[in-house]
């Protein structure tokens, strides 16, 4: 069954009907982070920790961003990458191991103590913030331009995972993507809500789009926020039909790989999605799929790397 977000849940500054009548159970994650917050923290001396996590579900760009941080750190530390063993993101597992070393258990303490016998120096949570019993050197939490906090209620009336005033406890937001009004407007109310945070955006640099621009394609896509895959391909004049969107993380079967190739047969394209996408799709099932290589770029990276040293 596809599951996909819920439109409303994007109407910023608009609480719809499903909202309200949702509201009673988003006191569920409340007392559950509440409860969560009553823990010990752990702390782990012999470790530098970095958490690279979310407010609102999916698509704000922490993955890429982890891999950034993790090709900076390697340089000066022997740095692993912490993911938690989700069997649905099997795609930023191997999007991360194709580049970094990479451990992946069923609870973050375990992955800390396999990577303690690993002689392992730093560690680069991808996601962790809501994990309240480790006490992180430093904790990031990345936004996406045009979503932002989405309506501004949590789960399941909204799309956040933790109320924004938990902004309080974290040391830097990066937001991702091109600046507008209401991103503008949205890094004012981080401030007000912390102060001391530290502010940073960036953006998706294409790799290999050259060789897609002489063709024409259908594409498709599976993740949080699929704008953000067209509007890359439109600023770059790549052209295409159609875009197929699928659920975040979605788990590609024969049958829907086939639609779209025939889909693309018909429309005279090729085919063309996203590397995470890409790395979801069974080998068997790759041939004639194209896909758009990006990096995440932070924008004022040595003030940002700056930044990150000294409060290591």
């Amino acid at each position: 069954m596809k599951l996909y977000k819920p439109k409303f849940w994007d109407r910023r500054g608009h609480i719809s009907f499903f909202s309200i009548l949702l509201l009673p159970l988003s006191l569920i994650p409340i007392i559950k982070n509440y409860y969560e917050n009553s823990k010990i923290k752990k702390n782990f001396y012999d470790l530098k920790t970095i958490c690279v996590g979310n407010v609102y579900i999916g698509g704000t760009g922490k993955t890429p961003l982890v891999s950034n941080l993790a090709s900076h750190f390697r340089k000066k530390f022997r740095t692993f990458i912490i993911k938690k063993n989700y069997v649905t993101h099997l795609d930023e597992k191997r999007f991360l191991e194709a580049k970094h070393k990479v451990i992946f258990e069923k609870t973050r303490e375990l992955s800390i103590t396999k990577a303690e016998n690993e002689r392992a120096e730093m560690l680069i949570f991808d996601d962790g913030l809501q994990e309240k019993r480790i006490n992180y050197d430093l904790k990031i939490v990345c936004f996406n331009s045009v979503k932002l906090d989405g309506n501004g209620l949590m789960i399941p009336a909204g799309p956040l995972r933790e109320r924004l005033d938990s902004l309080k406890k974290y040391d830097v937001a990066l937001i991702n993507g091109d600046l507008n009004k209401d991103s503008k407007n949205f890094i004012n109310k981080i401030k007000k809500i912390n102060p001391g945070i530290e502010i940073f955006t960036g953006k998706y640099v294409p790799k290999n789009y050259s060789k897609l621009k002489k063709k024409k394609f259908i594409i498709f896509s599976g993740i949080g926020n699929p704008h953000t895959f067209s509007d890359t391909l439109k600023s770059l004049k790549i052209k295409f039909n159609e875009h197929i969107k699928f659920p975040d993380h979605y788990d590609y079967k024969e049958s829907d790989l086939q639609q779209l190739k025939d889909l693309a047969k018909s429309k005279n394209c090729e085919l063309l999605t996203t590397e995470k996408d890409y790395l979801r799709i069974r080998k068997s099932f790759r041939k004639r799929i194209n896909f758009l290589q990006v990096e995440l770029s932070v924008n004022q990276e040595k003030k940002f790397y700056k930044y990150l040293n000294e409060k290591l």
